[in-house]
């Protein structure tokens, strides 16, 4: 009689991440109840726009450019309700998982990266009460605010000249010039400073 072969599989690759909080967050399958702000936050601070390639004794973290993006939905749409203020805080938040990959890299990955993006966001929203999916017009003015932080960013501390920004990420519409170089001059902080800034103005819009 024929020796039988072993049909021992491998187990499936690990998909799930262990948190400073304790939590596992399965990236296939996210659940809003192993979402902590405090693991986004930490996450978040130790992440560099621009993949680390700015001016200053830190890196400016994604944690940094979403306090930004609020403050410039704030300064867009004066009176803006505090559940859009969050949401635009939030727009980067799968990064504490992902990282800040450069926009030219996500072109390059396709669709299921971005499909992955928007599966990890829609469970950040539920944690947070906000809707899986925003608006058009709330889509639309945290777009606005995140290509005018990438314009001051860009100018202020990566080394882009106005002309070279305002093609890339077009020139913001109302933001002229020096005046809102003064109003939003941005100096990259300590990870800690950042994580504590983020977690503190989450808290506050909840």
């Amino acid at each position: 009689m024929a020796a039988t072969r072993s049909t021992k599989t491998s187990p499936p690759p690990r998909a799930w991440q262990r948190m400073l909080s304790g939590r596992r967050l399965d990236l296939l399958d996210p659940s809003p109840l192993d979402i902590e702000i405090e693991d986004i936050a930490h996450g978040l601070a130790r992440v560099a726009r621009w993949n680390g390639q700015t001016h200053g004794d830190h890196a400016f973290s994604v944690a940094q450019h979403s306090l930004l993006v609020e403050e410039l939905c704030c300064h867009f749409r004066p009176g803006l309700d505090r559940r859009w203020r969050l949401a635009a805080l939030l727009h980067d938040a799968p990064e504490y998982v992902i990282g800040d990959m450069i926009s030219p890299f996500k072109a390059a990955l396709g669709l299921d990266y971005k499909e992955f993006e928007n599966r990890l966001l829609e469970a950040i929203h539920r944690r947070f009460g906000l809707p899986a999916a925003l608006s058009n017009d709330i889509t639309g003015l945290i777009k606005r605010a995140d290509k005018a932080s990438a314009f001051l960013e860009a100018t202020q501390l990566a080394g882009f000249t106005d002309s070279e920004a305002a093609k890339l990420f077009g020139r913001p519409r109302g933001l002229t010039g020096s005046s809102a170089d003064a109003f939003f001059a941005l100096t990259p902080t300590g990870a800690q400073d950042a994580e504590d800034r983020l977690v503190e103005r989450v808290h506050f819009l909840q």
